[in-house]
């Protein structure tokens, strides 16, 4: 096995390539000084490149720090730091050194943080502020493993190490590794089976786990996406998910070193828009939340448009969703009109809509949640191919995915090459693949139960399997079972209710109950007019406010909902317009709702929703906050 610091071999294939640090020599050698990253610079108010040969000496200069802490190889390095060439700079510089990263969600409350650096037994951290540092520094008794803790923003005063002794300013850390550089070289020899991460699972429930990956587990991930989704030298990722999630890490990040194309670091989400038109990127991967924005936005326009306006972008979507269809061998051959009138509407509508995300992307991947089939219809028919796919982090994480040229929307399409997929008990979902996890960081037992002795993993997703393709259809913990003995997927449902451009997050709820109910997070500019809207008419009906605006919500939902059996209609509702975010510890760090948590904080609304039996229309009023 190569070392850690050989010189590059460009003649290799990828299929040569087997660890990391190998993966990043190599495209160093073979493309140079092609673009590789570019990240913006506040303080010079513009956007910086860097190439492969640039960037490789960037690294060289944390390598150089990270040998004079002398660790072990196989210790821990945790990184909190946002997306970035120093979150970049950290993880090479510890996969070459043989250590482990364990990357942490830049946004993650203090107690989670603590938990995980205790859990995983972290030697050092990055972290991005003394500042920062400072919210978990009263924990610092319950980390003594904990030796060194590297911030690259200094404090206050401007003397980060006034913090503590093992605290330092990422420049000092980095220039006192280049003054004893001379003690060696660091080099190791990384092997396929050494771990390149430690990722911690965001559960829905409970702790997080630490899902053990190795190298050859990413690796073989990486080569499968590679036969299935053709990234090129010329592609311009657009970086916005958290590293410590580990689609984003394997489709985001290491797989555009594979392919040679650039990686732009958004600035921020709320700078994502600007990003997106600056950048310009040619390929998104993404979770369906940024979708589902741009779907409401569109929807938006569309209801205070012109009819002329509206009854362009209505034969738009039609025409280019039967060009879709056409394509990928479904609904007939294309009529003369259709092809004839295809290029104008694309040039007088498709491509003003899609100038949003930059006017340049061929691409756009979706996963790590289900999307709704009206908000990715809506994508395919601006002729934006969007590719649903399906994975985990046990899994490295890439099961299944579709292609542009053999994409059905409604299911995750095929499993990736040297995947094995099967339906075994409860409809379960099984995997056996080359990128199946190591297992579970210190929990022989979990791995254990989540593995088979033969290697099946068990995703915890019902599924059907039909024509080779994949169709998720639920979560076996999350399947609600109501005392009349119906048993219903919520999030099928939830996926459904905010494809309406009014709500922005949706929770089911019906467990051992006799109906369901849904709590609501509402879009507040629409609610506004929505609410203008009922504050004008009148039905002769006597109604309080509140129960008009229930009454609404609920009939709104239900024509959401339409296409499902009537049982799993919700006949109760709360609604908000405060968002359940990550920092609340309502979300994971993908923007999965954590469920137990909601039910938990709202657990007194929750019972006043029920507490009128089996009335169709009970509500609660808007505005209860749920950030304390």
């Amino acid at each position: 096995m190569a070392s850690a610091d050989r010189e590059p071999y460009p003649s290799a294939g990828l299929d040569d390539v087997q660890t990391l640090p190998e993966l990043l020599r190599w495209r160093v050698g073979k493309t140079p000084r092609r673009e590789a990253y570019r990240q913006f610079d506040g303080k010079a108010g513009r956007w910086v490149g860097y190439s492969w040969q640039e960037i490789d000496q960037r690294f060289e200069a944390w390598r150089r720090a990270l040998d004079a802490e002398e660790l072990a190889p196989g210790e821990r390095v945790a990184i909190l730091v946002p997306n970035g060439i120093d979150h970049v700079s950290m993880d090479q510089a510890v996969l070459s050194r043989g250590l482990v990263p364990v990357p942490l969600h830049a946004i993650d409350n203090p107690e989670s943080i603590i938990y995980i650096l205790q859990d995983s037994g972290a030697s050092l951290l990055l972290i991005d502020s003394a500042e920062r540092w400072q919210t978990l520094a009263s924990a610092a008794d319950r980390l003594g493993g904990l030796k060194r803790v590297i911030c690259l923003k200094d404090g206050p005063a401007g003397d980060v190490e006034g913090v503590s002794g093992r605290v330092v300013a990422v420049d000092r850390w980095l220039a006192s590794g280049q003054m004893r550089a001379a003690k060696g070289d660091g080099s190791v020899v990384v092997k396929p089976s050494d771990l390149a991460a430690i990722v911690y699972t965001s559960g829905t429930t409970g702790r997080p786990k630490g899902v053990m990956l190795s190298h050859h587990n990413i690796m073989t991930n990486i080569r499968a996406i590679r036969e299935r989704v053709q990234a090129e030298e010329s592609d311009i990722f657009l970086s916005f998910l958290p590293l410590s999630h580990t689609f984003e890490r394997t489709a985001g990040y290491y797989y555009p070193i594979a392919a040679g194309a650039c990686v732009a670091y958004a600035r921020s989400t709320q700078h994502l828009p600007e990003d997106l038109k600056t950048v310009r990127p040619t390929v998104l991967v993404s979770v369906p939340r940024i979708y589902e924005k741009f779907y409401s936005k569109v929807m938006e326009h569309r209801a205070s448009a012109t009819w002329l306006e509206r009854a362009l972008l209505d034969m738009t979507l039609a025409v280019g969703g039967r060009l879709f269809d056409a394509r990928q061998g479904r609904g007939g051959p294309l009529s003369l009109l259709d092809r004839l009138f295809w290029p104008i509407l694309k040039r007088m509508v498709a491509d003003k809509v899609l100038a949003q995300l930059g006017g340049r992307l061929r691409v756009a991947v979706s996963g790590g949640a289900p999307i709704a089939f009206p908000i990715i219809r809506l994508f395919l028919s601006l002729g934006l191919d969007i590719l649903q796919g399906y994975g985990m982090t046990e899994t490295s994480p890439v099961v299944s995915t579709n292609t542009p040229d053999d994409n059905d929307p409604r299911s995750v399409g095929r499993p990736l090459v040297g995947i094995e997929v099967k339906i075994g008990e409860n409809e379960e979902l099984l995997v056996r693949a080359p990128s199946v996890m190591v297992g579970y960081w210190r929990k022989p037992e979990e791995t254990h139960r989540a593995i088979e002795a033969d290697g099946w993993l068990h995703t915890g997703d019902q599924a059907r399997i039909e024509g080779g393709r994949i169709t998720i259809t639920g979560r076996i913990k999350d399947i609600i079972v109501t005392s009349t003995g119906e048993k219903i997927a919520p999030v099928d449902l939830e996926t459904a209710i905010i494809s309406d451009p009014l709500f922005e997050q949706a929770m089911v709820i019906g467990e051992r109950r006799p109906f369901l109910a849904a709590l609501v997070v509402l879009n507040p500019d629409e609610w506004s007019r929505e609410k203008t809207k009922l504050e004008s008419k009148t039905d002769g009906m006597v109604r309080s406010s509140h129960q008009r605006e229930a009454d609404f919500l609920l009939q709104r939902i239900a024509k959401a909902v339409k296409d499902f059996p009537a049982y799993a209609t919700p006949r109760a509702v709360w609604w908000t317009t405060e968002p359940w975010t990550i920092a609340a510890g309502l979300l994971t760090p993908t923007l999965k709702i954590k469920r137990a948590a909601l039910e938990q904080r709202l657990v007194a609304e929750i019972e006043k929703l029920y507490s009128r039996g089996g009335h169709a229309r009970v509500h609660q009023a808007d505005g209860a906050r749920l950030s304390s």
